[in-house]
């Protein structure tokens, strides 16, 4: 019997929220974040932080790390230690510092393209060079090009590969064979693998994913992890996330960069969010995810009915969808833009992503169903006008 309440719209207009500060009448289906209430079990746990009435400094308890150990135990077989793990407040900083502290001005960090857009800005801002690796795409899947990848890796000035393990915007959890061969070829050019697996809990409800240091001793040697429960759990404006890193040669570097960068200041609320996440809300997640499931069915249906000019990517972790555009007549890069323009769906562009990326959109369909209807019938709306004003132009 269903727990919880995925169905109900909270009303997020006017609450600073990233995701819906939107003109009016629009419908954001772009940023990461679940248009869920976060499981009772979370909220509660934070009302009692709350009602203490002091917000003074805090620092990372045993019942934090405890937690992240657990359930990596318990969830994926990998038994971590606490001395690997280091509070941070968010993966995408702690990923920056990761390059900064690995990598020298000028050098090459790696992305297998299309790839999460942030990572672009931290390699640049920080005087690296962006080399795009593009996985291998045949009719709908996703695939590594195992060649280009080991070209890319024995450039000279490669030094760092940015892995998304589950890989976001794709949705493709890589496999054991994939992870340990990734692995080996980084370990034979002598390029350190940075793992962001913030999307490891969110997948199908029969997939699993595979935490890249668990696969072999080469691959838990040469890599740092970065972890969060918040895109699980839906926390993502609490700012808690975890490095973990088995290697203490690599562990000791990393320290001392998360400290002289600053970026592992703990916020009042972020230990207990994750410990009750980790602790407590495992059947919140389970029941999120068969509804996230059902949603990805439902836009898979629809857009084989209604719009076939568009074309769902497999995918089998994160609730963010990735569409091929590419039947659509004229430039399909900009169909995002018009879309939102004469909709008001907005969609992420594909190509912030990589160059791969031009004719793609992302869409994220962690919301209720109602939402979803309304996004795609704004969906099949905009691609008729969109056709329709590309054979216009042409006359």
């Amino acid at each position: 019997m269903k727990q919880y309440d995925f169905d109900s719209i909270v009303d997020r207009h006017n609450t600073d929220s990233m995701k819906w500060t939107v003109g009016d009448g629009e419908l954001p289906m772009w940023v990461a974040d679940m248009d869920f209430m976060v499981a009772p079990e979370i909220r509660e746990a934070l009302q009692k932080k709350l009602d203490h009435g002091i917000f003074g400094y805090s620092v990372p308890s045993e019942a934090w790390r405890e937690a992240y150990i657990n359930w990596w135990d318990r969830k994926h077989h990998f038994k971590m230690e606490r001395e690997w793990l280091h509070f941070v407040e968010g993966i995408v900083p702690a990923v920056a510092s990761a390059i900064r502290k690995f990598s020298a001005p000028a050098e090459n960090v790696l992305l297998m393209t299309p790839v999460y857009n942030h990572f672009f800005y931290s390699i640049e801002q920080t005087g690296r060079k962006i080399l795009e690796s593009p996985l291998h795409y045949d009719r709908g899947v996703y695939s590594i090009d195992w060649l280009q990848l080991e070209q890319d890796l024995a450039h000279p000035k490669t030094t760092l590969l940015v892995l998304c393990n589950p890989q976001n915007p794709t949705g493709n959890i890589w496999s054991p064979e994939d992870l340990a061969h990734i692995g080996e070829l980084a370990v034979r050019h002598g390029v350190l693998v940075l793992s962001d697996e913030i999307h490891c809990d969110v997948t199908d409800p029969d997939k699993t994913y595979i935490p890249f240091a668990s696969v072999n001793e080469q691959c838990k040697n040469n890599c740092v992890m970065f972890v969060s429960p918040t895109k699980s759990f839906n926390v993502a404006g609490i700012k808690t996330a975890a490095v973990c890193v088995p290697n203490p040669a690599l562990r000791g570097r990393m320290w001392a960069s998360l400290k002289s960068d600053e970026i592992a200041g703990v916020n009042y609320f972020a230990l207990q969010t994750a410990i009750t996440a980790f602790n407590e809300c495992e059947n919140w997640l389970d029941e999120a995810l068969k509804y996230i499931y059902a949603n990805k069915q439902t836009l898979s249906e629809y857009l084989k009915m209604n719009i076939p000019e568009l074309k769902l990517v497999h995918s089998e972790a994160t609730y963010l969808q990735w569409i091929d555009c590419s039947n659509l007549p004229g430039d399909p890069s900009t169909f995002s833009a018009f879309l939102r323009e004469k909709t008001g769906l907005f969609v992420s562009a594909g190509g912030a992503y990589g160059k791969v990326g031009l004719n793609f959109i992302r869409i994220n369909i962690a919301c209720p169903r109602r939402l979803l209807s309304d996004g795609l019938e704004r969906l099949k709306k905009g691609v008729k006008l969109y056709i329709e004003s590309v054979n216009e132009s042409r006359l």
